[in-house]
């Protein structure tokens, strides 16, 4: 008789065996499946095994067998399905009860609005209030000075006893809440954020208060203690800040904690000081079980607590600021985030008082930053497994905390850490720092503790910062990512990475992406993708290896971070460092790179400094031709911040400095270069057409373009007629590129849809030539028909052909034209080719 597979209610596997229920252990059912999908043959030397080893499932019927299978799996399925739709439906109730919360504040900014409006109306109407000049600026203006007033009480001075600190710190409480959950600041939605199931959460920025602010809401995975605990750390998440020191702690009666603590954050360009604060931070929890970390600056205390002025800082002002943490139900934390900051923006040049007066740079780089971390932490609890390279997410971290702390440490050169600045040519406003302190060998000496030794005992750091005009600092990132080879000098590579001596490679070779020489190893990613690390593998650095110091290959460890030039307010951001091909965790870490941070478009740069006058060439065009809607229109400036660090024998100090200073002249140049080339056009594309000496107008070369494809062909290019020819030639949809006529052609010019096939940029365009875009069979065949061209006019290539982009990617096509591109005296100029309906292969 044969058995028949049933189920019972709770999972537990059953078979009757001539009447008899048998129970199945894991292990046999696992042989099932092995048997009836992995060996079906009856005659399979496998089965014929299996069965032997296991006689009490050589009875089972095979169709029963299967029937039962999938409904385990059926009920499988069913089970995470449920838990996940629970788990979805919490967090929905989740963001529908913090939904509702916004929606009363905003119903209660609204009547405020309101009854403020109403008042103002009558006041006049009585004519009790007296104003002089009644001009709209004056209401305005007298508008904000009502809102700077009720966003920003005055209070009596309090003294440093415990009484008058509690009583500050009860104030602060207050005043945060009012922040975060009333109307005492009128927030407006932070521009540029994507809405979504999925989105950060709610971050508005403030307007019309005292300094900048911004506020966030959002789900965290996280209980409420833990949230404070990380929070409370903010040299661990928050990029800018150098030190938090707690200077005293007092406890309250009624459970809370008072820490008086001294902040130092980052200056986050050269031309600028670092600021620093003076704080009390108030812990307590409130009647409804929320947990409530706030804090304020001490500077208006009568006879209270001071820290003395830090020499190469700023002192500013955190009015009341903090998070609101509630526990959520099913799990998790409901967490409002406040920052509301006065950084003393008088104190720097006025070119750069943007970057102190934008409530939006703050919310990216200090109340985004926080939600994220605290999502990231919570993605790393719930997914714990080791992530590339065998490293697990919390380790990966600490190596990108460890390069950006490296490179912030570089940009600002604080003497306490040992660094003294050296004498400087003149010639520009490139600044030369050097580092030989104790503390310094000695973590460089730490990183050889497996044998190897250094090749120095000083680093130096040389850095600039300089004006951009009319590039998107994102995209302008991505081309420096991608084309290193466009700006770095592999010498001066192969001489930074011999500080790290490279010992037996361990890194799994899994290619993400090339560039030339240059090959990307995805490493991680955070979980919005708003940051990534990578390793960089150089190639072909063999003829470096004569000195016995290196291998063949260079690897750099490298984060890139504000790629999205959609982001308002984002900081743009390539920091990479030389390390050992061995990867380890204790390796040396010397970092440079580069950082871009957008400016107001309507600030007033007519008078920058001398250091900003750098790339004061780069002023191309207005912003008002451009369409109002465009990112790129709103960024028409920025600052880029380059700072790069080298190791060194202190003898060779001399030698070095002039390396260095050469070196940071050189990048500046090819940023120059490449900012020009990528400024936006005209016609709203992300990469002008900037045609270099020699070749002409790009109005006029798309005019002879169209006129020789009538002329030749007998029919017209464009299909439509528009503003410019150069804008729909552009805009094209077949890949449209020209060469010139010497004996080894070179493209000088291609569409978006050229630019797109080749895998390229306007710029390396004129780099590449004709005969590379052919494998061998196809530049046997197109060079024997080129003259084709030179004598009739045209020639059709051959239909379903196959060509490479710049990067060896192939590319296959069906079908393409080519034609002699004539000026106005009828001389051949270059050729053009056409290619329809290309795609990847």
């Amino acid at each position: 008789m044969m058995a028949v597979i049933s189920s019972c209610e709770d999972g537990n596997r059953m078979a009757m065996d001539n009447g008899k229920y048998v129970r199945y252990t894991p292990e046999q059912v696992e042989v099932l499946e092995r048997l009836y999908y992995e060996c079906p043959k009856p005659s399979s030397v496998r089965r014929q095994q299996l069965i032997r080893e296991y006689p009490i499932l050589s009875n089972i019927d095979p169709k029963q067998i299967k029937v039962w299978f999938q409904n385990r799996r059926c009920r499988e399925k069913q089970r995470k399905e449920a838990s996940r739709l629970q788990a979805v439906n919490r967090k929905l109730s989740a963001m529908n009860k913090l939904l509702m919360e916004e929606n009363d504040r905003l119903q209660k900014q609204v009547s405020q609005l309101v009854h403020e409006k109403s008042y103002f109306r009558q006041q006049t109407r009585n004519g009790a209030l007296a104003i002089t000049d009644t001009s709209c600026d004056s209401v305005v203006t007298s508008g904000h000075h009502q809102q700077r007033h009720l966003s920003t009480p005055q209070h009596p001075p309090r003294d440093a006893s415990p009484a008058g600190l509690l009583s500050i710190a009860d104030e602060t409480l207050t005043e945060f809440l009012s922040k975060a959950t009333g109307t005492a600041v009128e927030w407006v939605q932070m521009p540029g954020l994507k809405p979504g199931p999925d989105s950060i959460g709610i971050v508005a920025i403030s307007h019309g208060c005292t300094g900048v602010a911004a506020r966030a809401c959002g789900l965290v995975g996280l209980d409420p203690t833990r949230v404070s605990e990380i929070l409370k750390d903010r040299p661990s998440w928050f990029r800018d800040c150098r030190v938090v020191d707690v200077m005293n702690v007092l406890s309250t009666g009624t459970g809370g904690t008072i820490e008086l603590l001294y902040m130092q954050l980052y200056a986050p360009t050269t031309l600028a000081p670092a600021r620093d604060f003076w704080l009390l931070r108030y812990t307590s929890v409130l009647e409804d079980g929320g947990l409530v970390v706030c804090e304020r600056s001490l500077n208006n205390t009568r006879n209270g607590p001071d820290m003395p002025p830090a020499a190469n800082f700023v002192r500013a002002e955190m009015l009341p600021s903090g998070y609101l943490i509630r526990p959520c139900e099913g799990g998790g934390s409901i967490i409002h985030i406040v920052d509301h900051m006065d950084l003393e923006p008088w104190r720097v040049p006025e070119v750069l008082r943007p970057l102190y007066e934008s409530s939006a740079l703050l919310a990216q780089k200090t109340t985004m930053a926080a939600l994220r971390h605290l999502r990231q932490i919570s993605q790393e609890i719930s997914q714990p497994d080791a992530t590339g390279w065998g490293r697990r997410p919390a380790a990966l971290r600490a190596l990108s905390q460890k390069l950006s702390k490296g490179f912030n440490e570089a940009v600002n050169g604080f003497p306490d850490e040992g660094w003294s600045m050296l004498e400087s040519d003149g010639a520009d406003d490139i600044t030369l720092l050097m580092n030989s302190s104790p503390g310094k060998m000695m973590a460089m000496n730490l990183s050889y503790s497996n044998g190897f030794l250094s090749i120095g005992n000083a680093v130096l750091c040389a850095k600039a910062s300089m004006l951009l005009q009319n590039v998107p600092p994102a995209i302008l990132l991505r081309f420096l990512r991608e084309h290193r080879s466009e700006w770095a000098d592999s010498g001066i590579d192969a001489y930074s990475a011999a500080a790290v001596k490279a010992g037996p490679c361990s890194l799994r070779m899994s290619r993400g992406g090339s560039f030339g020489g240059q090959v990307i190893l995805p490493l991680t990613h955070t979980i919005e993708n708003e940051e990534f690390m990578e390793v960089i593998k150089l190639e072909n650095f063999g003829h470096y290896q004569d000195d016995m110091v290196m291998s063949g290959d260079i690897f750099l460890l490298q984060l890139c971070s504000g790629v999205d030039e959609n982001a308002v307010g984002s900081c743009s951001e390539l920091i990479f460092a030389p390390i050992d091909a061995s990867f380890s965790d204790d390796a040396l870490i010397i970092p440079s790179g580069f950082r871009i941070i957008p400016l107001d478009s309507g600030m007033d740069a007519s008078s920058p400094s001398r250091t900003l006058d750098l790339a004061s060439n780069l002023e191309v065009g207005t912003a008002g031709s451009r369409a109002t809607g465009d990112r790129t229109s709103r960024c028409t400036k920025s600052v880029m911040t380059i700072a790069f660090q080298f190791v060194y024998e202190i003898h060779l100090q001399e030698n070095v400095a002039n390396m260095a200073r050469q070196y940071i002249r050189s990048i500046i140049a090819s940023v120059q270069r490449v900012a020009l080339a990528l400024s936006p056009s005209e016609f709203g594309s992300h990469a002008e057409f900037r045609t270099p000496p020699g070749i002409p107008e790009a109005q006029t070369l798309a005019r002879w373009i169209c006129q020789s494809h009538r002329c030749f062909l007998g029919m017209e290019l464009l299909k439509h007629e528009g503003q410019s020819i150069l804008k729909n030639l552009w805009h094209h949809s077949d890949a449209i590129l020209c060469c010139s006529l010497k004996a080894q052609p070179f493209f000088i010019f291609a569409n978006q849809a050229g630019l797109d096939m080749l895998e390229t940029t306007l710029l390396a365009l004129q780099d590449i030539s004709l005969e590379k875009t052919f494998d061998e069979d196809g530049r046997r065949a197109l060079f024997a028909e080129l003259p084709q061209v030179i004598q009739q006019g045209f020639m059709w290539l051959q239909g379903g052909g196959m060509c490479l982009s710049s990067v060896g990617r192939p590319i296959s096509y069906e079908r393409g034209v080519a034609w002699k591109v004539v000026n106005d005296e009828e001389i051949a100029y270059c050729i053009c080719f056409m290619i329809s309906n290309w795609s990847f292969v």
